[in-house]
């Protein structure tokens, strides 16, 4: 019995040790998981191969993240654009809720913001923690993309999850050039959350000197 075990180990680890033996257990793989598996090992000929060979453009991995979101969350600028031609479905969500457009506002990449919403992006859709695309541009002062979200429509003065404002996002983390944009464009600073609170007091809390300036001088 044991012979017959050693033996058959001994097999395995020839097998495994063999040429080419890893290029068999990709073979193994699905198209779909040989896309994903590109898209997460930042390997752009893997994901055009994948791709050429009829994986989903829209497959999704466990944690249900397209290619696209995948490449997004990595900010592979490239990789988001093969995705794109490959003609994945923009708003396709993981399992938290984040979109594609919402990853994008988070790294501040405008242009590819700009293609999403050409694509038919959402910019009402909220993931599990409530936030949307303009509470996480705002957040992360990413003001070009703010200002094409209020060019695109976006209020000003929404009131977002916890009775939140964009402003109020911007203030409490300290983004100085996203507050001067948003009051430009009427963002009112006399707004509360609901515990009560405006964006001055979210500054105050968060001692970002400048931003409590703009405000108290709004």
């Amino acid at each position: 019995m044991e012979s017959r075990l050693a033996h058959a180990l001994t097999v395995v680890v020839a097998l495994i040790l063999a040429p080419g033996a890893a290029v068999a257990a990709d073979e193994d793989l699905s198209v779909n998981a040989r896309l994903l598996q590109s898209a997460r090992n930042n390997d752009p000929p893997g994901l055009a191969r994948a791709l050429k060979s009829g994986a989903s453009p829209n497959a999704r991995n466990r944690l249900g993240e397209t290619a696209l979101l995948i490449a997004l969350r990595r900010n592979d600028v490239a990789m988001v654009q093969t995705m794109l031609d490959a003609g994945t479905d923009v708003n396709i969500a993981a399992l938290n809720g984040v979109t594609p457009l919402m990853a994008a506002a988070y790294n501040g990449q405008r242009a590819i913001v700009e293609i999403l919403l050409a694509r038919g992006a959402d910019l009402a859709a909220v993931d599990r923690l409530e936030k949307n695309a303009m509470t996480y541009a705002a957040g992360e002062g990413h003001t070009d993309v703010v200002l094409l979200f209020l060019a695109k429509g976006v209020d000003p003065n929404a009131v977002y999850h916890n009775d939140l404002t964009a402003l109020m996002w911007a203030a409490g983390n300290g983004r100085a050039d996203t507050v001067k944009a948003l009051l430009a464009a009427g963002a009112r600073p006399a707004l509360k959350d609901n515990r009560g609170k405006t964006a001055l007091d979210m500054a105050r809390e968060g001692n970002h000197a400048e931003v409590v300036a703009l405000l108290q001088n709004a």
